[in-house]
């Protein structure tokens, strides 16, 4: 297997094209108005209507936060002025096909399975690999970006899906411009995506996180009554449901660990596969990729900054599932620990579907057979991490301050030393 090592992680050392990018990335100039952002989506699609749930109120604490970000450079305001923009068009589009289609929020949703854990934790291999069975719905990256379509935007004289190739010509640019993206987290866009990018529709979710240092955002989230969006979520799967089925979801998302009550209330006969593996392994994981990131989207990649962030952050993500991880019933979860998971991924999806009442089958066996066979771990190679190295972070440090976690599931086995 291929090994990479990113030797300028935390002082790049940029090529001509690269550093040329970085140039521009500097001195463009992003206006984040949350009322002309507003104004623009609306005149692009042409509809009124952003429904009833305060959206521009929390899309102006939204956009308030990343203004006070001010190691974004231009091109990273441009990136959450982008996804902005996206999530006001296809928040417009959803409340007009709700009122044109109004029957689309009586489809009945059959029981999901929700994959439940920290990122980098096995939950996007775990999601993909469940989601070959044909007899679940999910969320490829393409629809997230827009999940409801365009009128009378119909598929091209290719067959093809506007909004697929919309997204395949976003995804070769993003690989063309960091090409070890893919090596951490590739988005290609028939890969099976977060559904906090379809409840952050409401403009309610953590993802801002993963985009800008926003603590002033991260603390009104964490107050938000969560009951409330996910019930939104809810009405969007039925509407996707309506638009293609079939009606039994397989979703994940970190931010569930968090947010489990809401979860429960608004999915209560859910089969929960709650990923268990190493935070410092998952920390060393998620903050390398979002360093890299950084050497485009912000002034200067702070990488004892970040990592001191994204220490916190998961602590208050994995202190939330400590405390509420007893709201799962026994009967509905399943523990995917890391190491077990990754020795016999098949057998752990034969135990979850199992957990979900729901029989392999000889051709769900061959559906999840054949994504393995397609989809080898590591066949893109694979990045070496260095804590100490890349972010001065000591792992004996990080394993006393999680220790609460590990005491709570003696299972997960060190990782880093």
């Amino acid at each position: 297997m291929r090994e990479v090592r990113i030797e300028d992680l935390a002082a790049p050392r940029r090529g001509p094209e690269e550093q040329a990018i970085y140039d521009m990335a500097l001195r463009m100039h992003v206006d984040l108005d949350p009322d002309a952002l507003v104004a623009r989506a609306r005149a692009e699609t042409g509809l009124d209507r952003l429904g009833g749930t305060g959206v521009v109120d929390r899309l102006r604490r939204h956009l308030a936060a990343v203004d006070a970000d001010s190691g974004l450079s231009g091109l990273g305001r441009h990136l959450v002025r982008d996804r902005t923009l996206g999530l006001l068009r296809a928040r417009l589009r959803f409340e007009d096909f709700v009122r044109r289609y109004p029957e689309a929020l009586e489809v009945e949703l059959e029981p999901p399975v929700i994959v439940v854990g920290l990122p980098r934790s096995g939950t996007t291999h775990l999601v993909n690999l469940l989601a070959a069975d044909s007899r679940f719905r999910s969320m490829p990256w393409w629809e997230v970006r827009e999940p409801t379509p365009v009128r009378g935007d119909g598929p091209g004289r290719d067959g093809v899906d506007p909004r697929f190739t919309r997204c395949h010509t976003e995804w070769e640019t993003t690989t063309s411009v960091a090409p070890l993206t893919a090596l951490m987290h590739d988005r290609p866009p028939w890969s099976i995506e977060e559904d906090c990018e379809l409840v952050d529709l409401d403009v309610c979710s953590y993802t801002l996180e993963w985009h800008a240092r926003v603590p002033a955002w991260r603390d009104f989230y964490l107050e938000l009554d969560q009951q409330v969006h996910y019930g939104f979520l809810r009405r969007q799967l039925q509407v996707l449901s309506y638009l293609r089925g079939p009606n039994r979801w397989v979703l994940k998302t970190p931010q569930h660990l968090e947010q489990l009550s809401a979860l429960l209330y608004t999915f209560p006969d859910a089969t929960i596969a709650f990923t268990l593996r190493d935070p410092v392994a998952v920390l060393q994981s998620a903050i390398t990729m979002l360093a890299y990131g950084d050497r485009m989207r912000r002034v200067e990649v702070d990488a004892p900054g970040l990592a001191e962030y994204w220490v916190d952050r998961v602590e208050r993500l994995l202190r939330a599932a400590v405390r509420d991880a007893h709201l799962i019933s026994v009967d509905q979860r399943v523990d995917v620990e890391f190491g077990e998971f990754m020795q016999d991924d098949l057998a752990m999806a034969a135990k979850i579907l199992q957990t979900a009442e729901m029989e392999l089958t000889a051709t769900a066996r061959a559906e999840l057979e054949g994504y393995l066979a397609g989809n080898p771990r590591g066949k893109d190679g694979r990045v070496v991490y260095d804590l100490r190295g890349d972010f001065g972070l000591d792992p004996d440090d990080l394993y006393q301050r999680f220790e609460f976690y590990f005491d709570a599931f003696p299972q997960i086995d060190r990782e880093v030393w």
